[in-house]
């Protein structure tokens, strides 16, 4: 299984909306004392058990954009089957903040990591976990508002809401994304 979280490698971009997926793999990596800093197909990667299943934490270092090379790679050397053993999380502008989506296939939805990930893999067929940002006010810069920290108002709902993924990424492991869908939709 590839768990791949999508963000921007950089201390600047560290706490930013559009880091989510790094904070994820972040927060699972500690919970399951995997270690993540081996460096593999332009991303920093660890290993280990998660729930009974040998798993690997990916963060491509490929910024944002470019994030379906290392995607693609790592696949290409685990040998991996995208449809079933590939879970990518990502932010979500569409998606309200605290809200969390998991579908099996799809769009990019306008992602420009998702974007680059099914252009290089060929397919929409993955597992995506998306955490939404949607601002509750108009914005008339999404790139800067994506790249912007998260309010001091946010940040406890954006803590609760990661840990919540992180249980959603165990019950894919572990039952499959239907069953996730079902508890976390």
């Amino acid at each position: 299984m590839l768990i791949v979280g999508l963000g921007n490698p950089g201390e600047q971009y560290a706490a930013t909306r559009h880091n989510l997926g790094f904070m994820l793999i972040d927060k699972l990596a500690n919970e399951e004392r995997v270690v993540v800093k081996r460096r593999e197909c332009n991303a920093i990667v660890g290993q280990g058990e998660v729930d009974g299943v040998i798993t690997k934490l990916a963060k491509p270092q490929t910024f944002m954009n470019l994030s379906g090379h290392a995607v693609s790679c790592l696949l290409a050397k685990g040998e991996l089957d995208p449809a079933r053993e590939l879970v990518v999380i990502s932010d979500d502008l569409a998606l309200p903040l605290g809200k969390i989506r998991i579908r099996e296939r799809g769009s990019a939805g306008g992602h420009n990591g998702l974007k680059s990930i099914i252009a290089e893999i060929g397919t929409d067929e993955f597992i995506r976990l998306r955490i939404g940002i949607q601002p509750d006010h108009p914005i008339s810069d999404a790139k800067r508002f994506v790249l912007d920290q998260f309010s001091g108002t946010e940040r406890q709902l954006v803590e609760e809401t990661v840990a919540r993924s992180v249980q959603a990424v165990r019950t894919i492991i572990r039952d499959g994304a239907l069953k996730a869908m079902m508890e976390f939709n």
